[in-house]
């Protein structure tokens, strides 16, 4: 029997977000390692992570050993019942395409719980056996991210779904070590694998090329953020209060979309910011250009609990640029910083003081990370999460 595998994204390549360039370098490695007759069938979207941002990408695409299906969604924004909306769209093209296939593993990488319950339901129906990559947790976030009365209403639902598609999954990989007293606490008989985000080749052969930008003692240092402007990234929490208080010292760049854009933007106004410019996102050769730029790379999430346990993909890139990293972080994601990433410094989230503080001790130069590159680059880890989901293949 031809061996298919059924690949679930809600992002794929040429789209911007974390999960797309996960799941392409996945799938990439997947093919590497399968006979010559087998084929992956990847179910995705048309690219849709910003609504600012948009790249040509053909609906259906037929390689040797890879077929891609992009669902058009209805045009949405950051909202949560656009994102709804969305979702369902893209959920029943899903089980609609799927019902028609012949497979014999279901993966799925999964931010939003409801991408992973889909890809349950899916192998459900089919009989099938599910990997589950799992780089966010739903349940723990939703009280922060929601309203309180909406929070209370919804946590009890997307509880049962969490414990529904996990327990329905042959094995989960987590992304972040953080996770792991959450899931098996809850699902001890859950099998688990730890396969962390990675650099991607473009960063390596980036920061290879990276040479020291020339300017003047008097010059502000270019700070660079480059991501989503969410609730979860919390920018607007930190970002107008911190640039005026470090006016004539750094010019900030910011570079991105997302549901707390606007929000930022007026209290930039509101405080009179004139050192932070406001970018729309861009695609990867013009950002890694941005990055050769900059003379310190920035990281922020929300003061959250549930932001504790997460370790944000963007680490990866940052650190590879061989640039200071000046990251608000707190949890697991702030011991990773301070026992991974050399030239960096630490502060915790929405904490404009201690933000001040710990910049004066970034050293503006490039640092070789040659060690943090050899452990985390994406083809490596990649490679080896390929093998542990072709592991779960019956027979």
């Amino acid at each position: 029997m031809t061996l298919k595998i059924l690949v679930v994204s809600f992002y794929y390549s040429p789209d911007l977000s974390a999960g797309s360039f996960r799941t392409t370098a996945l799938v990439k490695a997947l093919l590497a390692q399968l006979p010559e007759d087998a084929h992956v069938e990847v179910i995705t979207t048309l690219p849709n992570r910003y609504s600012s941002f948009t790249d040509e990408a053909p609906e259906t695409e037929v390689l040797p050993q890879l077929t891609i299906r992009r669902i058009k969604l209805p045009a949405h924004q950051s909202g949560m019942m656009d994102q709804a909306r969305a979702f369902v769209t893209y959920a029943r093209q899903v089980i609609s395409l799927a019902r028609q296939g012949d497979y014999q593993l279901v993966f799925s990488t999964s931010s939003r719980l409801m991408t992973a319950a889909l890809s349950a339901y899916v192998a459900r129906i089919k009989r099938l056996p599910l990997y589950l990559d799992i780089r966010d947790i739903f349940v723990d976030t939703i009280k922060d991210i929601l309203p309180g009365k909406s929070a209370l209403l919804l946590k009890p639902f997307f509880s049962l779904v969490e414990r529904w598609t996990i327990t329905r999954a042959n094995k989960v990989n987590l992304v972040s070590r953080g996770f792991e007293s959450y899931f098996v606490d809850r699902y001890p008989r859950q099998r688990y694998s730890f396969f962390t985000n990675g650099i991607d080749e473009e960063f390596i052969n980036a920061y290879q090329s990276t040479t020291k930008r020339e300017k003047t003692p008097e010059e502000p240092v270019v700070v660079l953020y480059a991501g989503n402007m969410g609730e979860g990234q919390g920018l607007h929490a930190i970002i107008p209060e911190l640039a005026k208080r470090l006016e004539g010292r750094a010019q900030f760049r910011l570079i991105g979309d997302g549901g707390r854009k606007n929000l930022l933007q007026s209290r930039l106004v509101d405080i009179g910011c004139v050192n932070v410019e406001l970018l729309p996102p861009v695609k990867r050769d013009k950002l890694l250009y941005e990055y050769q730029q900059a003379d310190i790379l920035f990281l922020h999430l929300n003061d959250y609990p549930a932001f504790k346990k997460v370790l944000p993909s963007k680490l990866f890139e940052y650190t590879a640029m061989g640039k200071p990293v000046w990251a608000g972080v707190s949890g697991y994601a702030a011991e990773f910083v301070n026992t991974e990433i050399d030239n960096s410094a630490v502060f915790h989230p929405c904490d404009v003081d201690e933000a001040v503080q710990v910049f004066t001790k970034l050293k503006l130069i490039h640092y070789t990370r040659t060690g943090f590159i050899e452990k985390f680059a994406r083809e490596n880890i990649v490679h080896s999460m390929a093998k542990d989901v072709l592991s779960i293949v019956p027979g």
